[in-house]
């Protein structure tokens, strides 16, 4: 497994119950997460007293409880600044875990000694991409959600990167690499993070079981002739990470070479040492 244990700024405190208690820099958060089936007494005081609490409905979504949270506030990992705010269906703008794929990737940016271009599809509010631009790449960010590029962009102003070398598009993911495909564009690097359902700017479906292989196929065209990693992460139920493995090979292994690696995420219990899953990562790399 791969952990995110390099946070000051975030820790998971606590689980039971279906639900885990974090730290959020300064505010204590309670949150549904579905791995927690097991049922431990939650003696820690944040599950009594804290600053905002989501509440999963049983006929779907939920609502938040606040407790003196404020609209949005701040948390750090290293250099990069992330403005964070709760909205609809438990999410801060933010997932943590992702920090150890930040770290992996970005010894490879800097390990290259070569100026790297990476493409960052799905990429939400950023933290890839600021992780990247930190390292010294240049990166096109790629997310169907205006809102969601916004976001993006003031987490870059606010870690000092507003001047970094990050293109902004917002458009379908898809559709995008088929455009860069016919323009000809290369990247030396890939991310993407696709969810498992969702919908483009015009409407398109986005469905992972049956789109997330040709995607990587599709991707793998406009790869760079001598790339340095392809990045896949997943959240949907049910996709191991031997799944990430076998595209990633059959994707690019056999065009490439290089190796895949894939295994899950993971988030520390502060409580008790123990390690809460957080879905899966597959990590194709050049060969050293």
């Amino acid at each position: 497994m791969w952990i995110a244990n390099n946070w000051k700024d975030y820790e998971v405190i606590d689980s039971s119950q279906g639900e885990k208690l974090e730290r959020w820099g300064d505010y204590i958060l309670v949150r549904p997460d579905p791995q927690v089936i097991w049922n431990t007494s939650k003696t820690e005081k944040g599950w009594v007293k804290h600053h905002g609490h989501y509440h999963r409905s049983s006929s779907g979504g939920g609502n938040w409880d606040f407790f003196g949270l404020p609209e949005q506030w701040q948390v750090k990992y290293n250099t990069l600044v992330f403005n964070l705010k709760p909205f609809s269906f438990k999410h801060t703008g933010l997932f943590p875990e992702q920090a150890a794929n930040w770290d992996w990737f970005s010894k490879a940016i800097k390990d290259a000694n070569r100026p790297i271009s990476v493409l960052n599809l799905f990429a939400y509010t950023g933290g890839a991409t600021l992780a990247a631009a930190a390292a010294g790449a240049s990166v096109c960010h790629v997310d169907a959600s205006k809102g969601m590029v916004n976001w993006a962009k003031e987490n870059a102003k606010s870690s000092g990167l507003d001047g970094a070398q990050i293109r902004y598009i917002v458009d379908d993911c898809v559709k995008f690499v088929e455009k860069e495909l016919r323009r000809g564009k290369k990247y030396d690097a890939i991310i993407m993070d696709p969810p498992s359902y969702g919908r483009g700017p015009n409407g398109e479906i986005w469905k992972i079981e049956d789109r997330l292989h040709s995607l990587i196929e599709l991707s793998s065209q406009i790869l760079s002739d001598d790339p340095l990693f392809f990045l896949v992460n997943s959240y949907t139920t049910g996709l191991a990470p031997s799944v990430l493995t076998y595209l990633l090979n059959t994707s690019l292994t056999k065009k490439f070479g290089g190796e895949v690696q894939s295994d899950e995420l993971g988030l520390p219990v502060s409580i008790n040492g123990l390690v809460l899953p957080c879905g899966a990562s597959g990590r194709w790399e050049k060969s050293k």
